[in-house]
């Protein structure tokens, strides 16, 4: 999570949205750089409202503007089998090693998923609170040119952003029927995403 103080602005670090490049990027313009705990470095809009929010306040920015980066819900779920699929994880729970995409997908769609599978929701992750604390801008991963142009519009010029943290790469395709399930148990990341609109201009 990066706060930009003086703009009143803060980008939140979805998992598996390419957030960890901006913040090796733009980590010297920020002003708080936020990468550990794990907790606090991916806080979804719940625990900035319980921790990050009230000190905020206390020192006079009650209107931070909320920054979140969504991805297609199919797209992002293959990046986190991706990732997982890495020698690190070799004979940990969380490792998708041994477990088809298919049965990745079905088991991340239950109620209480495996460790191989248990990735949270991006909908989840930016839901807004009863107090009105809520995301003030989305964008699409893939619409990575309309991140770039409102960042430098509030911040200046931006460095190059890095490709860092990519996944494997692997052809996955999940079956129609499984596809189906996703979109019916996930529909409302489906619908978040689809509500996004394409700001930056497409090669």
């Amino acid at each position: 999570m990066l706060v930009f103080w003086n703009e009143r602005l803060v980008l939140l670090s979805v998992p598996k949205t390419g957030t960890h490049a901006y913040t090796q990027a733009l980590s010297p313009r920020a002003s708080m750089v936020i990468t550990d705990p794990p907790e606090l470095k991916h806080a979804p809009v719940y625990r900035y409202n319980r921790f990050f929010r009230p000190m905020f306040e206390k020192m006079g920015a009650a209107e931070m503007e909320l920054v979140a980066v969504i991805r297609e819900p199919l797209d992002w779920l293959g990046s986190w089998y991706r990732y997982r699929q890495r020698p690190a994880l070799d004979g940990r729970p969380t490792s998708t090693k041994g477990h088809s995409f298919d049965a990745f997908l079905k088991a991340s769609c239950g109620d209480a998923p495996p460790a191989f599978a248990n990735v949270g929701n991006q909908a989840k992750f930016v839901e807004a609170r009863p107090n009105g604390t809520a995301v003030s801008h989305f964008f699409r991963y893939e619409d990575q040119a309309g991140l770039r142009a409102f960042l430098a519009e509030r911040l200046g010029d931006l460095p190059d952003i890095p490709s860092v943290n990519v996944s494997p790469r692997l052809d996955l395709q999940a079956s129609p029927d499984v596809e189906a399930l996703v979109r019916r148990e996930r529909a409302a990341e489906f619908t978040l995403w689809e509500s996004i609109p394409v700001r930056g201009h497409q090669g």
